[in-house]
């Protein structure tokens, strides 16, 4: 034990990447200004999952965490899409969740991004010949923005995030 924390003494903490951790505050930097830019300091998200694994739904759960901290950046997820300014869809357009999607969509008052999150919504193969597949969700909305992946790990997200708020700055 004694060698451990002489070891630990000299090297200090060896399990940060300290790449990844410049990386990570860059972004976190550049989303906050963007966020103040453009929408006031609040970006509000509604998540709608039409039909995954929910494996992008627990990554993007893991943006709310300390590490990562969406809120204090100015990015909020809100249960109605009322509240929100973006419409965050996972998961393969279902036939039974079309009209559910398309509903939280009509809610979302205007101006209103739908970005697609996962390899999923845009997946159609090998779920062409299904009776109860709708997809691709590109031919039921607009999608401004996709981040890709399966499922993306929240810092592609968030890198995902930035693309899509310096995409809308150019408009």
């Amino acid at each position: 034990m004694i060698k451990f924390w002489k070891r630990r003494a000299e090297k200090g903490i060896i399990t940060k990447n300290r790449v990844l951790e410049k990386q990570l505050e860059q972004i976190k930097k550049e989303i906050k200004q963007s966020v103040n830019k453009n929408f006031a300091g609040s970006l509000a998200i509604r998540m709608v999952d039409s039909g995954s694994c929910n494996a992008c739904e627990a990554e993007c759960n893991a943006l709310a965490n300390s590490y990562y901290d969406l809120e204090r950046l100015g990015i909020y997820f809100v249960a109605s899409p009322r509240h929100a300014d973006v419409l965050l869809l996972s998961g393969v357009m279902t036939f039974n969740m079309t009209p559910h999607v398309k509903d939280a969509y009509e809610q979302i008052p205007a101006p209103k991004w739908v970005i697609s999150l996962g390899d999923c919504p845009l997946m159609q193969a090998p779920f062409e010949a299904s009776y109860a597949i709708n997809a691709p969700a590109e031919k039921h909305l607009l999608i401004a923005h996709h981040i890709h992946g399966c499922p993306p790990s929240p810092l592609e997200i968030m890198q995902g995030l930035l693309e899509f708020l310096k995409k809308i700055e150019t408009i």
